[in-house]
């Protein structure tokens, strides 16, 4: 997977990777041929759009993965619950594993507790089994931007500061889901990450949006808050930054992970991330190589991040604890255009 993307990216040289990176430009050809064909065809109306009896409010993106939806539906469930209202969540049920739950909906579970949630691939199967089987009177879309089948009332797009146009080209041979003129469908953007790149890139990326829309763009960050273990037990930012740690996640940006890791004095380097694929089941065999190297390079601590833990659901591997860092949204600026978005759908 990090071949894949040091190719994608541009830092693996040489001809083979040129060649690699020609197939994956006519992969891309086709992708976007079914991507341009099923747009047009629900802007003209010649596919069904269908809606339920509740407000619907879409969290998604332009990319595959990594921008940081699962803080921000916690986020909107917690802001809809403190205007009075009840939500419920629906979600594809991405890489689930023999039918289970996928690390999405444990960790949401976690963060959101007795809030309904249904994954289903046919969204508004989730979306009419949520309205007769609970009390809820709005619903949250997981990852639906590209899914335009269900009708929603706010569509909020995240755009990941650090990689906002998946290095420029769409699947395969980039991590765009679709092209950049589709940003004109969102209601609002959220470009997170900001506490991790320039001023003067942000003003980029920003002028860069105002190309397709004209929607208000929210800066946020993701603020870590503290670390925690598979029993609930609290480990502060002061305590680990005292212990030599090695890291390991299986995300959509694990470079966000480290970084952040990075800023709160951890000096996790590249070497000391183990990275996996977004939402790897881990076996015991991946258990014990993160061990093993956790070992050799002497760490005290493992640290990962709570999608990981939700899957692991042990405190130490060997005699190593093992800690997730737990951080929030947070907004650099007053969110009261978000906030005043919502009361209107009610």
């Amino acid at each position: 997977m990090d071949r894949y993307f040091d190719i994608i990216a541009g830092r693996q040289r040489g001809w083979a990777a040129d060649a690699v990176r020609l197939a994956l430009s006519m992969c891309a050809i086709p992708y976007l041929v079914v991507s341009e064909l099923r747009n047009l065809g629900y802007r003209r109306g010649l596919f069904p759009v269908q809606s339920v009896d509740a407000p619907v409010i879409s969290i998604g993106n332009l990319t595959t993965g990594g921008t940081g939806k699962t803080p921000t539906v916690a986020w909107l469930i917690h802001q809809l619950q403190e205007q009075g209202q009840r939500p419920a969540i629906i979600s594809r049920g991405y890489r689930s594993l023999n039918g289970e739950e996928n690390d999405e909906k444990r960790l949401l579970d976690e963060l959101c507790r007795d809030v309904p949630h249904v994954q289903n691939r046919r969204r508004i199967n989730a979306a009419r089994e949520l309205l007769n089987s609970s009390t809820s009177n709005v619903l949250v879309l997981d990852d639906g931007f590209q899914h335009r089948r269900l009708h929603r009332d706010l569509d909020l797009v995240l755009l990941d500061a650090l990689n906002p146009w998946g290095f420029e080209a769409l699947l395969p041979r980039g991590l765009l889901r679709e092209r950049r003129q589709h940003l004109d469908r969102a209601h609002l953007f959220l470009l997170t990450r900001c506490d991790l790149v320039p001023e003067e890139r942000l003003q980029e990326i920003t002028q860069q949006v105002r190309a397709f829309s004209q929607s208000p763009i929210l800066r946020t960050t993701f603020q870590p808050r503290q670390f925690v273990n598979a029993t609930g037990e609290v480990l502060s930012l002061e305590q680990a930054s005292q212990h030599r740690g090695m890291a390991f996640c299986g995300i959509g940006n694990p470079e966000g992970f480290r970084r952040t890791l990075t800023q709160l004095a951890l000096g996790i380097s590249e070497e000391s991330l183990i990275r996996f694929p977004d939402h790897h089941h881990y076996s015991s065999a991946d258990l014990q190589r993160i061990q093993e190297r956790a070992e050799t390079r002497g760490a005290e601590i493992l640290l990962t991040t709570r999608k990981d833990l939700v899957k692991i659901r042990q405190d130490h591997l060997g005699n190593i604890p093992l800690w997730a860092l737990d951080i929030s949204l947070t907004f650099q600026e007053d969110p009261a255009v978000l906030t005043g978005l919502l009361r209107t759908l009610f």
